[in-house]
């Protein structure tokens, strides 16, 4: 995994990562984030390749140590515009966000995945393949986004528990796993729920 060079103050490098593109449901989460320091660089992986416990510690590093900001896509963004333009929602809001906290008016901004993000100013980008795996500014990115979004499913299924408690959002955040797909087709769609997504769509209009 490669170290970014950290010398440059006027065009800094952003790592910019998305989480929950394949949920049936829940929003999508993106994080863009700076490295001010060397603390604790080496520690960060790809978000898939760590414990849920260690997300978490490595997450307050980041929050720590270093510079951030989260962006959301909501359901009915995503339902409305395609999950691929909701991603780029979600990197656009987070990228804004901190370029606004920080003043930044330069800097070059690394992306996961081989597609640009639209409509991202002055800044310049580079898309790098499998870049959460390749480069630890990217991997900042997919924890911090990853941790918000557990955090997110988490606390929606327990204050929304009377209505959301036979999903199970608490387990699987909303991906598509076995037991939430059976649930979805026992029980219907809820609100939170992709209903322009496969697994979904069809259960619309049945009664929970």
């Amino acid at each position: 995994m490669k170290k970014l060079n950290l010398n440059s103050l006027l065009a800094p490098h952003i790592g910019v990562d998305e989480v929950g593109r394949g949920c049936l449901a829940g929003p999508v989460t993106a994080a863009a984030v700076i490295f001010t320091s060397n603390i604790d660089i080496q520690k960060y992986k790809d978000s898939k390749q760590l414990s849920e416990a260690q997300r978490n510690i490595l997450s307050e590093s980041i929050y720590k140590n270093h510079k951030l900001a989260i962006g959301w896509a909501s359901v009915k963004e995503i339902d409305e515009l395609n999950i691929l333009q909701a991603s780029f929602l979600a990197m656009q809001r987070a990228l804004e966000k901190l370029s606004s906290q920080l003043s930044l008016k330069n800097a070059t901004v690394l992306v996961d995945g081989n597609q640009l993000i639209p409509n991202v100013g002055s800044f310049s980008q580079r898309a790098i393949i499998k870049g959460d795996q390749k480069l630890r500014l990217i991997s900042a990115a997919s924890i911090i986004a990853k941790v918000a979004r557990d955090k997110f499913m988490k606390n929606l299924a327990k204050n929304l528990a009377s209505e959301l408690s036979h999903y199970g959002f608490e387990k699987h955040k909303g991906y598509g796993t076995l037991y939430h797909r059976k649930q979805i087709q026992a029980f219907g769609p809820s609100s939170w729920h992709r209903q322009s997504f496969s697994g979904v769509k069809e259960y619309v209009g049945k009664i929970q």
